[in-house]
């Protein structure tokens, strides 16, 4: 799943390519929208608000997004050939006289009045990458269930808004932890780390193409995606097991040496052959 740097990546080509400029074509291509058109209208921006995008245009529209696993936006230029996918995974299409913006497998696309953008964004936790990012406040709503996991803590949207798989197993590794510890045995000098800790990883990130934690040039990431290869730091082999109720696939990485605290209990499901290859050397 997208996490918070890449939704902001994506809001920022939206927003340069069609902000301050009307529309001559839109297309919808979900029933409930089928027959909407917004061409004439011009497009006031583009937002991100943790891993939800909201492209805002005049009369007080918002069309809302979200990537969910597999959805992206593409932009293309004038006579540009589409490449992000068959025809059939295409759910918009918004252009301009010089620029088209492409989302494909969108599974969430919801067209509202601006005036109630809340009611889909407003359950969310401080912002990571947003105006509204308060350290404070997210380290108090992570700690608020102290029994509960702090892997767990960290994906919940409504704790702080833009960490995903990626980061959960990074921020936890750098911490020191695994993501199997309750958040309320998180050590208190390492719980004070954790908001900017959080904070930098996504803004080092939000302007690069490959997303990386390490500082190193030849690795990109230190446990994501790394198992069943050696801890760039210690040289044991990185685990990877799913963490969470089982409804969804969250694979979790980390290093059995230098993160302390509980591993998966026994009959997690473990993957020793990474499904869920990145370039990480």
């Amino acid at each position: 799943m997208p996490e918070g740097d890449t939704v902001w990546q994506a809001a920022r080509r939206l927003h340069e390519a069609l902000a301050g400029k009307p529309l001559t074509r839109s297309d919808f291509r979900v029933p409930k929208y089928a027959t909407v058109d917004l061409a004439g209208r011009r497009v006031l921006n583009t937002i991100p608000r943790g891993k939800h995008l909201l492209t805002r245009f005049e009369g007080g529209l918002t069309l809302h997004t979200h990537l969910r696993m597999e959805g992206s936006w593409k932009v293309y230029g004038t006579g540009e050939r589409w490449r992000g996918g068959p025809a059939h995974q295409i759910r918009a299409v918004l252009s301009t006289v010089d620029r088209t913006a492409v989302g494909y497998r969108l599974q969430v696309l919801e067209l509202m009045r601006t005036a109630e953008e809340e009611r889909v964004v407003g359950h969310l936790g401080p912002d990571l990458l947003g105006p509204d990012w308060n350290p404070g406040r997210a380290l108090a709503n992570v700690l608020a269930d102290p029994d509960r996991e702090l892997g767990e803590a960290l994906l919940d949207q409504r704790n702080l808004a833009g960490i995903g798989n990626i980061y959960k197993s990074e921020l936890c590794f750098l911490l020191g932890v695994t993501p199997w510890l309750p958040a309320g045995a998180l050590p208190p000098d390492r719980a004070e780390k954790l908001p900017g800790l959080a904070k930098r990883l996504l803004e080092a990130n939000r302007d690069r193409p490959v997303r990386q934690t390490t500082g190193l040039h030849r690795y990109d990431l230190f446990v994501y995606g790394r198992a069943p290869r050696p801890c760039l730091r210690c040289h044991t082999p990185v685990r990877v097991a799913d963490q969470g109720d089982g409804t969804q696939e969250r694979p979790t990485y980390w290093c059995p040496t230098c993160q302390s605290g509980p591993a998966p209990a026994p009959g997690s499901p473990q993957r020793w052959r990474d499904k869920y290859p990145r370039r990480t050397g």
